[in-house]
């Protein structure tokens, strides 16, 4: 097994030798998506970034129960528990039930992931899966006197648990400050103090979505998912809970109260946040039109990009970066990372063709150890794929005769190769007219139906012509779409 692991503790704000509650198992609890809508480029970064985390951790030698759920339920427009349920609102748009917006956001996030080469997580529950366990915690919190109900509501109660506990430890934000900052209660507010959050929420009439609780009809609060089930899979206490940074302060501040006031105990000892994404140095947001999906980038249909990118490109990209940095997309950042993922994958080529010598010029061992160095510090991903190409040039300059290795360090470089390109970084070769460029497609040509079905036809006809600059033309027929190359 391999030790010393070092792993960025957001709780603590340090880096910490990962020591396990229960080793040689693993808990890992990620924050999935809420399928209201297609998947966006930061959630897949946060996704891939746990990917190589749960992989290097397997291949450490740990058994890992990694937990990512799916948001189907109790997610409103605000975090402050304002606005229209955003299931119900999509609904509403698309003229179906919210349970149809469920499957179909459910099954393209899937789709994307696998594109993507990621691994499933062991367990994926859902919040309407999980409605009981969220009650019966929801319980637990009200008897320790951390909530309360207001007319079939009912609330946490922050200022009363921070008489006990610490609410800011996750981001070390003053409360007196934060209380200051919170706009006052309107007069008709239910809740109590301004950073109050509901744990269950009271059904209108119109409410499509709702079930039978203690407190009359209703629906769970989007926080209380997160820390039903990460206690039920992984138990009050467990080792890793990833997510986006932009969960801290709220999300994830909020799951911790919830679940010391239900166990009084820290639910996960480490915490780990992926950083934000960036495009030419401006953050992305819809709202600031930079924002861009898997398929815009997998097609080049965004007006920001000149071309379409392959999904190990896109991968190959993400992992340049170390998970807590700021990821900057640009048009000349994908384009290099295109070339260095084709090298990549062309010296994997050249390396099985390659012939073991009696002498060598080359001792593998050494560029191993530093592999293991960087992923053990922090899962530091950069510094491996840079130590790669040094693999790299090693492989060229025996391809090219320059140099001789023997078979026991020829064993080793392609071990290394294996071990960290396909493994831990699941990194795959992808060519036209591969399994892998066909689901891509096939993703974009179901995005384009659905286009045409909502009477988007100006997304629909950019999805036609960014194919067909690739070189792939679409025939619409009565039985569907196929497609052939020009």
């Amino acid at each position: 097994m391999i030790t010393g692991i070092q792993v960025y503790n957001t709780l603590t704000r340090k880096k910490e030798i990962f020591e396990p509650v229960n080793a040689p198992h693993v808990g890992m609890y990620v924050c999935g998506p809420t399928v209201y809508n297609d998947v966006h480029l930061g959630n897949c970064r946060t996704f891939i970034s746990f990917d190589v985390i749960f992989r290097y951790l397997r291949y450490a030698g740990y058994k890992v129960r990694y937990v990512r759920n799916i948001t189907d339920a109790g997610h409103l427009e605000g975090d402050r528990d304002e606005g229209d349920d955003k299931f119900a609102k999509r609904a509403k748009l698309e003229q179906l039930e919210p349970m149809e917006i469920v499957q179909k956001y459910t099954l393209g996030f899937r789709d994307v992931m696998r594109v993507f080469n990621t691994l499933p997580p062991s367990i994926e529950p859902t919040a309407t899966g999980h409605i009981i366990e969220q009650i019966e915690m929801i319980k637990v919190i009200l008897a320790n006197g951390f909530a309360y109900e207001v007319n079939g509501t009912v609330y946490f109660d922050v200022e009363k648990y921070s008489q006990t506990y610490n609410y800011t430890i996750l981001t070390n934000r003053n409360l007196d400050d934060m209380l200051a900052n919170t706009r006052e209660l309107g007069g008709q507010d239910e809740k109590r103090g301004r950073l109050d959050f509901a744990l269950w929420i009271k059904a209108k009439p119109e409410t499509l979505m709702k079930w039978v609780s203690p407190w009359g009809l209703g629906f769970p609060g989007w926080h209380i998912e997160c820390s039903a089930m990460s206690a039920k899979y992984l138990g009050d206490t467990f080792d890793i809970h990833g997510g986006g940074m932009d969960l801290a302060a709220t999300h994830h501040t909020n799951e911790i109260a919830q679940s010391e006031a239900c166990s009084h105990q820290q639910p996960a000892k480490y915490w780990m946040h992926t950083n934000m994404l960036t495009v030419n140095g401006a953050r992305m947001s819809k709202s600031a039109g930079n924002g861009f999906l898997p398929h815009e980038l997998f097609t080049g249909t965004h007006p920001l990009l000149k071309k379409g990118y392959s999904p190990m490109t896109v991968k190959f990209f993400m992992l340049q970066a170390h998970y807590r940095s700021t990821l900057d997309f640009s048009n000349e950042a994908l384009e290099a990372s295109e070339k260095g993922y084709r090298r990549l994958m062309n010296a994997l080529a050249l390396l099985h063709k390659i012939q073991a010598s009696n002498a060598t010029d080359f001792q593998i061992l050494p560029l191993r150890e530093r592999c293991l160095q960087a992923m053990n510090d922090d899962f530091n991903t950069p510094v491996v794929i840079a130590e790669l190409f040094e693999g790299v040039r090693i492989i060229n300059t025996l391809y090219d005769g320059k140099g001789k290795i023997d078979a026991q360090n020829l064993d080793q470089l392609k071990q290394l190769m294996q071990d960290f390109v396909v493994d831990v970084f699941g990194l795959q070769e992808e060519e036209q007219g591969d399994s892998g460029f066909k689901e891509v497609l096939d993703m974009v040509i179901n995005l384009r139906r659905e286009a045409k079905e909502n009477k988007d036809y100006a997304t629909s006809d950019k999805i036609r012509i960014g194919l067909q600059q690739m070189g792939i033309q679409l025939k619409d027929s009565k039985e569907g779409t196929t497609w052939s190359r020009n």
